[in-house]
């Protein structure tokens, strides 16, 4: 089990040593969500503070016209959801071409279906397990077997992406979402 603390909850008046104090610990990766007050109602980081991470989770929309951007501040994984690309394929290609990991999150309502055909591409799916865009919602308890029907499709398709879940996640939950198949955790 992977865990990758977000930044959302960070005191964004001292960033700089909140990264600091993540880079020194144990986590595996920070999740950083990039939110444009378009995709979803609330604006968050922009491009200076992505320079200090390596996973970017973007809610936004048209993610594909940011890909050199974020490739350019050193993200490793570019994070897209499914809903905000009209042109899902071509995106995540352009992102492997830019030479970073591609990532889709689905949000509650999305079925994992919506990546039969793409699933092969991705090192990772991030199932939301809250409605994206505010931190402190209730973990939606549908993500469970949600998770069951991802790895179904992940095993099916020889697929190697990793499952990660950002929402939610607490010590009732985190060990159900690890037992149902879950590789990566999100939480503030």
């Amino acid at each position: 089990m992977k865990v990758s603390p977000s930044l959302l909850s960070a005191d964004f008046g001292h960033i700089a040593r909140e990264v600091e104090m993540l880079n020194r610990s144990c986590c595996d990766m920070i999740h950083l969500d990039v939110m444009d007050g378009v995709f979803v109602p609330n604006i968050s980081f922009g491009f200076p503070v992505i320079k200090a991470v390596s996973a970017v989770h973007l809610m936004i929309v048209r993610p594909e016209q940011y890909v050199s951007q974020v490739r350019d501040s050193g993200a490793a994984l570019m994070n897209v959801h499914q809903e905000a690309c009209v042109h899902l394929n071509r995106t995540i290609a352009e992102i492997k071409r830019a030479g970073m990991k591609a990532a889709v999150t689905l949000n509650p309502s999305t079925p994992v279906c919506m990546l039969e055909d793409v699933i092969g591409d991705l090192d990772m799916v991030l199932l939301m397990s809250v409605n994206p865009g505010f931190g402190g919602q209730k973990f939606i308890e549908n993500t469970i077997a949600k998770v069951g029907r991802l790895k179904e499709l992940i095993a099916r398709t020889g697929s190697h992406a990793e499952i990660e879940i950002d929402g939610g996640v607490n010590a009732e939950t985190a060990p159900r979402l690890a037992a149902a198949g879950a590789d990566v955790l999100v939480a503030g």
